[in-house]
């Protein structure tokens, strides 16, 4: 599935399931919770913290949440990912061509 598959096939269940997308500024506070829940699993898995008892180790259902309601903001506010992510990845490109690389503190 491409970025743009994904938010057609996002706003497709919105308009059939969802009744209809919620405010910009709800999403935005669903977008934080979503972020919140994909950090304390990842705090659980890889920091310092243990799951508690019942607890599970669901990463990619977290992540998707994240991309889920991500999604739905770029919908809304009639952003096109597809091309943004083209746009940031040549920023990058060009602003960090070799920062990373000659960067000592990411050498092994």
């Amino acid at each position: 599935m491409t970025i743009k598959e994904a938010q057609q096939a996002v706003d497709q269940w919105i308009k059939e399931y969802g009744v209809r997308y919620f405010s910009e500024l709800t999403n935005m506070a669903c977008l934080t919770e979503e972020v919140g829940e994909l950090a304390r699993v990842i705090a659980r898995k890889y920091g310092d913290q243990s799951f508690k008892a019942g607890e599970e180790a669901n990463l990619g259902e977290e992540m998707a949440d994240v991309l889920w309601v991500l999604l739905c903001l770029a919908n809304q506010t009639g952003v096109d990912l597809t091309k943004e992510l083209r746009l940031s990845i040549e920023k990058k490109t060009h602003r960090d061509a070799f920062r990373h690389i000659e960067n000592p503190k990411l050498k092994a």
